[in-house]
């Protein structure tokens, strides 16, 4: 699909989608008009964020805001291909069940009764002082999983093709999606807060969109800050795969896994910017990144084009159709679990305001933007696991 291109001062920015709100256009001008802002773009899935929308992508000079990361500090996908057959998805639904049960945990606050183990404890968690003051907590919470839109499920990849070292053919695959939990969050709170601070003359409409210089202790601080939770997101997924492959007594044979709320110091149009992602995956030339659907709809592995005009970017996601309280009055459980059962989906645990219905086409999303990435598989949910319903959403 060709892009829609905009100029707000200086800068240009690009747009994907043929049903883009205009909250979420408006939220990227705002984004322009910053004095540190290079290039910008926003992806299909677009919807209002805090900031910067959820699909926006923005370079700056020498600068990084904290809303553009995002608040789920490194929210990422990993995906795990398995070695039983395909016929398990079917014929094991109950083990299946029963290892996201016991292996993975949800919600706010949620926290193993023993604490797990990862190198990322033997980082240097003293970068920061709200990081120094939270490892503690982040140990609690090592290898579980928030609310909202997070979840751990299996499903079945389906490869048309031989690639990831694999076969053509269909694969039992375990997908999980997650963050930094509540030490993110902390960090997210308090250098949004600062940045907010250090610029009281920013206007209401950009209030959000407060930077960090990088030559500044504040700005070295939230980007070291930042590093340290990808790591730690990593690490939760790391663990959580690994305990739920281990209770299989099964293998990984093949994986895939980004972050999708996050920043990078890249080089485009000859100069070092630092691009945020903010619900954006990685697209660069031959980058491997995971997008996924909903509940009840399918996700893909995909390969980046490399596409300059979209920063080298693309979707997180189908994005929201509706906001979480609209789902929450526009459906009920019934209506989902017709759903689901049309499409043999089992849902372990989830809330009302992430029935599928509240979300966009993801196949729509998809062609919309394939000049920004080329699929590889196909991941069709069949077990999932998502925080309880009722509780608050995090991302």
């Amino acid at each position: 699909m060709p892009f829609q291109s905009e100029q707000c001062g200086t800068v240009q920015w690009n747009s994907w989608g043929l049903d883009l709100d205009p909250a979420s256009i408006e939220q990227m001008r705002h984004a322009c008009e910053l004095p540190v802002s290079v290039s910008a773009a926003l992806m299909p899935d677009a919807h209002v964020g805090y900031g910067l929308p959820i699909g926006g992508v923005l370079a700056t000079d020498n600068a990084v805001i904290p809303y553009a990361v995002g608040v789920d500090i490194a929210c990422r996908m990993k995906l795990s291909v398995l070695d039983p057959p395909a016929s398990a998805l079917r014929g094991q639904v109950d083990r299946l069940s029963n290892a996201l049960k016991t292996e993975t945990s949800f919600g706010m606050g949620a926290r193993w009764e023993k604490k797990r183990d990862h190198p990322v404890l033997q980082m240097d968690w003293s970068v920061s002082p709200v990081t120094r003051q939270a490892r503690d907590k982040a140990w609690w919470q090592l290898g579980t999983s928030g609310s909202g839109n997070h979840f751990v499920e299996f499903g079945r990849l389906t490869l048309e093709k031989p690639d990831l070292a694999l076969a053509a053919g269909e694969y039992v695959a375990l997908l999980s999606h997650s963050g930094s939990r509540g030490a993110g969050f902390a960090v997210a709170n308090h250098y949004s807060k600062l940045a907010m601070e250090l610029h009281p003359e920013l206007p209401k409409a950009l209030r959000h969109l407060a930077w960090l210089d990088l030559d500044t202790d504040p700005g070295r601080e939230y980007w070291a800050a930042m590093e340290l939770m990808g790591a730690y997101a990593s690490a939760n997924h790391a663990l959580i795969h690994e305990g739920v492959v281990r209770s299989l007594g099964a293998s990984a044979i093949a994986g895939v896994e980004n972050h999708h709320n996050f920043a990078w110091k890249e080089t485009h149009g000859g100069r070092e910017v630092m691009v945020h992602r903010k619900g954006a995956t990685p697209a660069g030339a031959g980058v491997l990144g995971v997008i996924p659907g909903s509940m009840a709809d399918p996700g893909y592995i995909v390969r980046g084009k490399g596409n300059a005009a979209s920063l080298n970017s693309a979707s997180h996601g189908a994005g929201r159709a509706m906001s979480r309280s609209e789902a929450r009055r526009s459906f009920r459980w019934s209506h989902v679990k017709k759903l689901l059962a049309e499409r043999n989906v089992t849902v372990l645990s989830a809330g009302l305001d992430e029935a599928p219905m509240a979300y966009k086409d993801i196949r729509q999303v998809m062609a919309q933007q394939d000049d920004l990435v080329e699929v590889v598989g196909r991941f069709d949910p069949l077990i999932v696991r998502m925080a309880p319903d009722g509780e608050r959403a995090e991302d």
